[in-house]
């Protein structure tokens, strides 16, 4: 079974000790994303909406530097800093997964890394 660590420079690098994804076994396991622009390493402006699409759209790059997409994606897991924010976040999420849709977990936590208000990550078909 090999290993390999997916990287691009089209999400956000690291910020631990940690890859953005690992392909393995025929899966590709996306580290959670935050809504930081890879081009500024910044947040995007705005709210949920805009940090929820920015968070699927780093997952989308990096699931295309592993060869892979999201209609390959089998589980997302989001993680939210208020569940008020669910039906916001669900519509946007909504313009990614549209048929088909992955299983899916939800949960509000206390805090996100950088205080973002949204964190997505994937396991996806290699």
């Amino acid at each position: 079974m090999d290993k390999i660590i997916v990287s691009t420079t089209k999400a956000p690098g690291a910020i631990g000790p940690y890859s953005q994804a690992v392909k393995a076994n025929g899966f590709v396991f996306v580290s959670g994303q935050i809504p930081l622009d890879p081009a500024t390493g910044e947040f995007v402006p705005g709210g949920v909406q805009e940090q929820t699409r920015q968070c699927l759209t780093n997952v989308t790059n990096i699931l295309a530097a592993a060869g892979s997409s999201l209609d390959q994606v089998v589980k997302t897991t989001v993680f939210i800093q208020n569940i008020g924010d669910f039906g916001t976040m669900n519509e946007v999420y909504a313009e990614f997964f549209k048929t088909d849709c992955p299983a899916r977990c939800c949960v509000e936590v206390a805090k996100l890394p950088k205080a973002a208000l949204v964190e997505i990550e994937v396991i996806a078909l290699a």
